[in-house]
């Protein structure tokens, strides 16, 4: 079966295609201003550079989030929208779990920076179990309070000062990753913000 996923939640998204749980091409994407207006051109190239018609994707998956809202919201229309097009279904893949399918640990201690000196940080085992919710907090705290010989996995390891995996490209692990979630019908899906945005954080007030 054909799955085309994307990850669009920060300035560095990917699209990829698979078959099955084997990924055919990934492409990496980087798009400070927004990939509203790339991110369907590089899905019909992808495509067609594999002689692809979009009818013949049986799946449909995007990152979920977390990460930028703007970005999440525009991986999910795309494929909400593509997949009720073509009559299939559609997976929304958290990011966290998406990176901790690309680590080799037994315990995978994923993590995002959430910004305002946060992160968004998880651990999961090898089958991609949770063992720590997903949680955003200050990362001194959730440091501490992580089970011994974990593997760190991130996008950027770089701000944190701790050894582990860098996976940049994340396309590839949502794509395999939503082969062992419940498929859905588009109008199910939703996002992974796990932190509220400012504008409802304001409005709230």
């Amino acid at each position: 079966m054909l799955i085309l996923a994307l990850d669009t939640t920060a300035h560095f998204g990917s699209v990829a295609l698979l078959e099955d749980a084997s990924v055919v091409e990934e492409v990496l994407l980087h798009s400070p201003e927004g990939f509203g207006p790339v991110l369907f051109g590089q899905i019909e190239a992808l495509l067609r550079r594999h002689g692809v018609m979009v009818s013949e994707v049986g799946l449909f998956a995007a990152a979920a989030g977390p990460g930028s809202f703007t970005g999440v919201r525009i991986g999910l229309t795309a494929v909400k929208g593509l997949a009720e097009a073509c009559g299939r279904p559609v997976v929304g893949v958290s990011n966290l779990m998406a990176l901790a399918e690309c680590g080799s640990g037994v315990f995978r201690a994923v993590l995002l920076d959430a910004r305002r000196g946060e992160i968004y940080g998880a651990v999961y085992d090898a089958e991609l179990n949770v063992v720590q919710p997903e949680v955003v907090m200050g990362f001194p705290e959730w440091l501490a309070g992580l089970p011994d010989g974990v593997e760190f996995v991130s996008t950027d390891l770089g701000p944190f000062r701790v050894s582990g995996v860098e996976q940049r490209a994340l396309a590839g692990a949502v794509g395999r990753v939503a082969l062992k979630l419940p498929w859905l019908d588009p109008a199910a899906v939703d996002a992974n913000y796990v932190r509220r945005s400012d504008a409802e954080l304001l409005w709230k007030e």
